[in-house]
C-alpha cells in the first residue's frame, strides 16, 4: 500500500518471554492496541525494537504477524541497521520480496562514514528497492548528520521521500521546509519535540512512548494538526516526564516498563540489556505511577480527520 509518511508510527518493542524467547502472544496485544488507538503506520525493527539483538527470522516471524494484524490498511516498514552495504541490500530486497510496504534507513553501523560515503550507502539501498525510505538522521545517537546538502543529493532518487527528524534542533523543520518544500515529509523522532515539530509543519510523529501510551499519542498528532492546542498542549503537558524516559539510554527498559504498567507489554529485554533496577527503577516508576494517577480523560479524537 502508499505510505503517505504522515501520522503517527510507533516504533514498536519487540516483546519477549522470561526465558529470551519472542513473546508473541503480547507482542501482537501491544500491535492491536495501536492499531485500536488509531496510529497510521507501523516501524517494525527499530532500536525500540531491539533489532540489533534480533535474528533476520525473527524479525521476518514479527513482520508476517504484523502485515497479517495490518490487512493492509496500516503500512508496515522495517527499518535497516546494518553494518555493511551488501547486507543493508539483501535486507532491503528481502523486505520488499515478503510485502513491506516501506523502510527506514540508519546509516551505516559501528563505522563513522563520510558524508561522501553516507550518501552512497544511502543511494545504493535505494537504487536496489522500489520501496519507499525514510532516512533516520539522529547524529546525536549514531554520530553521523545528514545535511540538507547531503539531502539535495539524496532526493534524486524517488523513493528517498521522508526524513525521521532527530537532530533535536527543532528549526531544522522550517530549514527543510524552507529548501525542499514538500518534497521531503518530515517525521518527528524525538518525543519531547513532538507538538512543538508539528505545529512549526512536521508531518508526522515516529512516536516511542506510543508502545505504552498509544491513545494519548494520536490524540495529540490529531489535535494539534487540528488546530485544537489548547487541548493538545493540556495533554502534552501531561505527557511530558513520560516522554523524557525515550531520551534516555535506558529508553528501551523505560518504555517496556510503562507498557507493563497499561497492561499492552512486558518489561524483558535481550541481553546485554537488563531491567531497571534499584534506584533507577523506582525513578521510572515513580513518573509512571504519578501520570497514572491523573490519566487525562481525551476528547474524541478518532472523529478528527487530518
Amino acid at each position: 500500500m502508499k505510505v503517505n509518511w504522515q501520522g503517527v508510527y510507533p516504533a514498536i518493542t519487540t516483546a519477549f518471554t522470561p526465558d529470551d524467547n519472542l513473546d508473541l502472544q503480547m507482542f501482537q496485544k501491544n500491535l492491536q492496541a495501536q492499531l485500536k488507538a488509531g496510529v497510521d503506520g507501523i516501524i517494525l525493527g527499530g532500536s525500540l525494537g531491539e533489532a540489533s539483538s534480533l535474528t533476520n527470522e525473527e524479525k521476518f516471524e514479527l513482520v508476517s504477524i504484523t502485515m497479517e494484524a495490518c490487512h493492509g490498511k496500516t503500512p508496515v516498514i522495517i527499518n535497516i541497521a546494518e553494518q555493511t552495504t551488501r547486507a543493508a541490500v539483501e535486507l532491503a530486497e528481502q523486505a520488499e520480496a515478503v510485502g513491506a510496504d516501506g523502510l527506514m534507513m540508519l546509516p551505516p553501523m559501528r563505522y563513522k562514514s563520510t558524508d561522501e560515503e553516507t550518501v552512497v550507502y544511502f543511494e545504493t539501498i535505494a537504487s536496489s528497492t522500489g520501496l519507499p525510505i525514510m532516512i533516520y538522521n539522529n547524529p546525536v545517537d549514531y554520530k553521523i548528520m545528514v545535511t540538507l546538502d547531503m539531502f539535495e543529493r539524496l532526493l534524486k532518487k524517488d523513493n528517498i521521500q521522508a526524513v525521521k527528524e532527530s537532530t533535536r534542533d527543532v528549526t531544522n523543520v522550517t530549514r527543510i521546509r524552507n529548501r525542499f518544500g514538500n518534497r521531503m515529509k518530515i517525521m518527528c523522532g524525538v518525543d519531547t519535540l513532538a507538538m512543538e515539530e508539528l505545529a512549526l509543519g512536521a508531518d508526522g510523529w515516529v512516536a516511542g512512548l506510543v508502545d505504552a501510551f498509544p491513545a494519548e499519542t494520536v490524540a495529540i498528532y490529531r489535535l494539534t494538526k487540528a488546530g485544537r492546542l489548547d487541548e493538545a498542549r493540556a495533554i502534552y503537558r501531561w505527557f511530558m516526564p513520560l516522554l523524557e524516559l525515550d531520551i534516555s539510554p535506558q529508553l528501551v527498559q523505560n518504555i517496556k516498563l510503562a507498557s507493563v504498567y497499561t497492561g499492552i507489554g512486558t518489561e524483558y529485554v535481550r541481553a546485554p540489556r537488563l531491567p531497571l533496577m534499584g534506584q533507577a527503577r523506582q525513578d521510572v516508576i515513580q513518573i509512571i505511577e504519578s501520570a497514572l494517577s491523573n490519566r487525562p480523560v481525551l476528547p474524541d479524537y478518532l472523529s478528527i480527520v487530518v
